[in-house]
């Protein structure tokens, strides 16, 4: 008989719990209030019920997938050889092994499928699936192949989807709903009486930077080019006056011009070109504006060596000739962009109230990440470190070791990308700061999830003035609202039965 060890249940865990055993469910609750305590309530609840069965924990990262695994060794008595990490550096001769003799198997959903594909196990003994970050259930992704292969092959099927942060829109929620063939939805609000105790003030805080004159400069050699190539694309249909031009008008002319050249319209072939060169000539601009000059000067690099004929027409220009090698003056003098230096004394004022203080910062980008810590352990009080994903150059140990010396306190502030949003239990944060902003409300809410777990917190936005930090930020919070507000009518039942029955319907579509 398996059995829950040093979990005591809150009542609206205790409540989910009981609708999530009759049947495949999905559940949204607020950030940092006991997803995983649910999937373990219920993992020892059908490995009981159904004698010699199994579990399987799909998350999306391998850190998140080793938290799964130190929360179920701690908190049951399965024997802690049957708890396992099922990940692709194991040879699949011997994952084959391991997926027969153990209890519960964790893994990211590639890894899963890629042996599913390869007939080298099934699922006919799964009991249940959990779904960890059950938003990225779209569709074709690993997790929807994984969960309808489940859905057909096991002999008692259930799932549980776990998110925070589902989506903007009902059509986005019913889809993840279809694809993990779910039936009902549970929900818990900031608002409700009985997760209003668990739930930790933050408080938010925006600091507002001026783009020095030196990078305005900068800024107008590269605006001049790319305003060139809106120009020439009026040609090829840009009807929209160039200074609202953004990156969706772009797509979408881009898309219009591809349906051209399967036309036969050969002129398409320089179309395309022109839009790829206003693209990264926007990226350009987006990088100066919002994370600084080492950043662009990485971007220049990449330029340089991309033999594309969009790269080479930019690296040739004589004007962004010349916002090369001012960037490299500006480097060379030291002239970092506003948003280090007032990050760095906002760091230092929150260490000199309590040295014992644990920082995040986030960054879009790789090399504004290392640019972060690079400046920073400038500083004598503070000790910052790096998490990124295994894309971006760092092994699965060193991104753990991390967490660690940062839960630790031997570094007080990690910098991180989009790996350190989500789900992630990194120490108790006192403070998030948005080094830029980010368009999407599902990243938004788990990058301030990240504080306020365990006591009150703070998130701090850094935004130019003028720049995209301010653009994105109004979007992510306006898909926000957006997405609590239909939250709040599936909790209300104004999200019809039909709705629900249509989900169903759609369940056996697409099964592989």
């Amino acid at each position: 008989m398996y059995e829950i060890i040093d979990l005591n249940p809150r009542d609206y865990q205790k409540s989910i719990f009981s609708t999530c055993k009759e049947k495949s469910s999905l559940v949204i609750l607020p950030t940092g209030i006991g997803k995983t305590a649910i999937s373990v309530m219920l993992s020892i609840y059908r490995l009981n019920t159904f004698k010699d069965s199994k579990v399987v924990i799909c998350s999306p990262t391998k850190p998140l997938c080793s938290q799964h695994l130190k929360t179920f060794t701690e908190h049951t008595n399965i024997p802690k050889e049957k708890i396992i990490l099922y990940t692709g550096a194991i040879k699949p001769k011997e994952r084959i092994e391991l997926w027969k003799h153990s209890t519960i198997i964790i893994a990211t959903p590639q890894t899963i499928l890629s042996d599913l594909k390869n007939s080298r196990i099934n699922m006919n003994d799964i009991s249940l699936l959990t779904i960890d970050e059950a938003h990225r259930s779209r569709m074709k992704y690993a997790n929807t192949i994984v969960a309808s292969y489940y859905n057909n092959q096991s002999k008692f099927p259930l799932v549980l989807g776990l998110t925070a942060s589902p989506g903007s829109s009902k059509e986005k929620i019913e889809e993840i709903c279809t694809n993990l063939n779910i039936h009902s939805i549970e929900i818990r609000t900031e608002e409700d009486e009985d997760v209003k105790p668990y739930i930790k003030e933050k408080k938010i805080n925006f600091v507002k930077i001026q783009l020095p004159e030196e990078y305005k400069e900068l800024k107008s050699l590269i605006e001049e080019v790319y305003l060139s190539s809106l120009e020439n694309l009026k040609a090829f249909g840009l009807t929209k006056p160039k200074k609202i031009v953004n990156k969706k008008d772009l797509l979408l002319l881009r898309k219009y011009i591809e349906s051209q050249l399967k036309e036969g319209n050969k002129a398409a072939y320089h179309g395309l070109s022109l839009v790829a060169q206003a693209m990264k000539l926007d990226h350009a601009v987006d990088l100066l504006e919002t994370q600084g000059l080492e950043p662009l000067s990485e971007y220049w690099l990449k330029l340089k060596n991309d033999q594309t004929k969009a790269a080479k027409s930019i690296i040739l220009n004589t004007l962004i000739q010349k916002a090369i090698i001012q960037t490299k003056e500006l480097i060379d003098k030291n002239n970092f962009h506003p948003k280090l230096t007032k990050l760095k004394s906002l760091i230092e004022d929150t260490l000199e109230l309590d040295k014992n203080s644990r920082i995040i910062i986030f960054a879009n980008y790789r090399d504004t990440v290392k640019s972060i810590v690079n400046f920073l352990n400038k500083s004598n009080n503070i000790k910052s470190i790096e998490l990124m994903g295994q894309k971006e150059g760092i092994t699965q140990k060193t991104q753990i070791d991390n967490i660690k010396k940062f839960d630790l306190g031997i570094y007080n502030v990690l910098v991180g990308t989009s790996i350190g949003e989500e789900g992630l239990h990194i120490g108790e944060a006192s403070i998030a700061i948005f080094y830029d902003s980010v368009s999407s409300e599902i990243r938004t809410i788990q990058r301030s999830g990240r504080v306020g777990r365990v006591k009150s917190g703070e998130v701090i936005f850094l935004m130019t003035e003028g720049s995209r930090d301010e653009a994105f930020y109004w979007v992510a919070k306006r898909k926000e609202k957006s997405m609590k507000k239909t939250v709040q009518q599936i909790k209300n039942k104004e999200l019809s039965q039909s709705s629900l029955e249509d989900i169903n319907d759609k369940s056996n579509i697409n099964r592989p």
